[in-house]
């Protein structure tokens, strides 16, 4: 969340950012209710104040007559404070929640628009890959190689899952090895992190876990949730914490299985491997000084292109537009494969993101660093993907498809894979 003090002094600079993230945010609610709370703490305070000062008067000799006036005043007190302080309790609460319903500030250079094709492509890698036969999409290939079963995973736990069989699990274990070799080669620290987080994590980390909107599995009864990406672990993990300056930054980078809900994304080109209820995603995540986040988020993208330059794939970088940051992010950049099997000719599609969310995160995990001045303050908080491993499968088999319907290995994966080639 923002610092909320900036409400009244940003107020201006806060409404604007909400419209340019097409949020429905009702900041002037927040406001009233702010002043509202505000003024409730004052009153309780200057209450507990008399109460302290009634207890003074009690000391001591008193005339019995007196003595039971100040109970009795004493009695009277105690009885508005407690109504007091439950009156609070509901506003801070009630305000803390509409509070966190602000987005992130979002850097100046960000495009401003509402939807995906407002997000600016900054930098291409390689052409699109052009075949001398139709292409063939990832779902006829996969299926026809026997690697790929979306009937069975369909029947056995519903629309949106799948089997991966056969070479494909060597492939997928290959990617992850693969871009955990690259990412662990720059410093990052590997974890394999839980699957459930408590729901107190995912709301600080900026995950909505209830609603219609939400894109988590909620395991009722529990106060948990299947985490949908391991930034919500890895997030989590110095959380109430005061990490030691000389700590930082802190590099790290988690293999979890994730778990959406996926509501509203449908589409066609959310068939197969695309869009998926579960699928395993290597991530990365920096803790850092605030004077250092601009910079390791440039550092994290450039890993992405290392791992997607290396796998050979064509690919636009795509700094991406306001209205689709998400709320903790200030600034994002996609990395789009190119899918041949998208549509008549082809088309890019998001392989991996990269947010810098510098303090908001933080804030609401309470996680800072102690300064020169020994001051507590809050850390950046950076999180990228190294490899979605369902949506790199999607963009190797498309692209290195053959005539005959097998799959050429990607050269960086065949000592991994110890096959060059995926065949019926």
């Amino acid at each position: 969340m923002i610092d909320v003090r900036d409400l009244r002094t940003r107020y201006d600079e806060i409404k604007k950012n909400i419209e340019n993230r097409f949020m429905n945010v009702d900041l002037d609610q927040i406001v009233a209710d702010q002043e509202k709370r505000a003024a409730l703490m004052q009153e309780t305070e200057a209450l507990r104040a008399r109460r302290n000062e009634n207890a003074q008067k009690m000391k001591g000799k008193l005339d019995p007559e007196v003595r039971s006036s100040l109970i009795e005043e004493g009695k009277a007190i105690k009885e508005q404070l407690a109504s007091l302080e439950t009156e609070y309790a509901e506003i801070d609460r009630k305000f803390m929640d509409e509070a966190r319903t602000i987005p992130n500030y979002a850097h100046p250079e960000a495009p401003v628009g509402k939807e995906d094709k407002d997000s600016l492509a900054v930098r291409f890698f390689g052409e699109p890959t052009k075949f001398p036969f139709k292409a063939k999409d990832h779902v006829e290939l996969g299926e026809a190689l026997d690697i790929l079963d979306f009937d069975n995973g369909a029947k056995v736990a519903g629309q949106k899952f799948y089997y991966i069989k056969n070479r494909g699990v060597i492939l997928q274990m290959a990617l992850e090895r693969y871009a955990m070799d690259i990412v662990m080669k720059h410093g990052f620290i590997p974890f394999i992190t839980p699957d459930i987080a408590k729901e107190e994590i995912l709301n600080g980390i900026g995950f909505n876990p209830r609603g219609a909107e939400s894109n988590i599995y909620t395991i009722e009864g529990t106060g948990t949730c299947l985490v949908g990406t391991a930034e919500i672990t890895l997030g989590g993990y110095y959380s109430g914490e005061i990490i030691p300056k000389e700590k930082l930054p802190i590099r790290m980078t988690g293999l979890s299985h994730c778990f959406r809900r996926e509501a509203g994304g449908a589409g066609q080109y959310s068939k197969g491997l695309y869009r998926v209820h579960q699928f395993s995603k290597l991530e990365m995540f920096i803790y850092c000084l605030p004077e250092d986040s601009d910079r390791y988020h440039q550092e994290i993208l450039s890993i992405e292109e290392e791992i997607f330059q290396g796998l050979g794939l064509p690919y636009r970088v795509v700094d991406t537009a306001t209205g689709d940051l998400g709320a903790p992010a200030y600034r994002k950049f996609d990395i789009e494969a190119w899918m041949p099997g998208r549509g008549e000719s082809g088309e890019y599609g998001e392989v991996t993101s990269t947010s810098n969310c510098t303090d908001y995160q933080a804030r609401s995990l309470n996680i800072r660093y102690r300064d020169d001045d020994g001051k507590p303050k809050f850390v950046h908080m950076l999180n990228g993907t190294a490899v979605a491993l369902s949506r790199a499968i999607v963009a190797i088999l498309e692209n290195y498809q053959n005539e005959d319907g097998s799959v050429t290995i990607p050269p960086a994966l065949v000592p991994y894979c110890g096959f060059d080639r995926i065949t019926k």
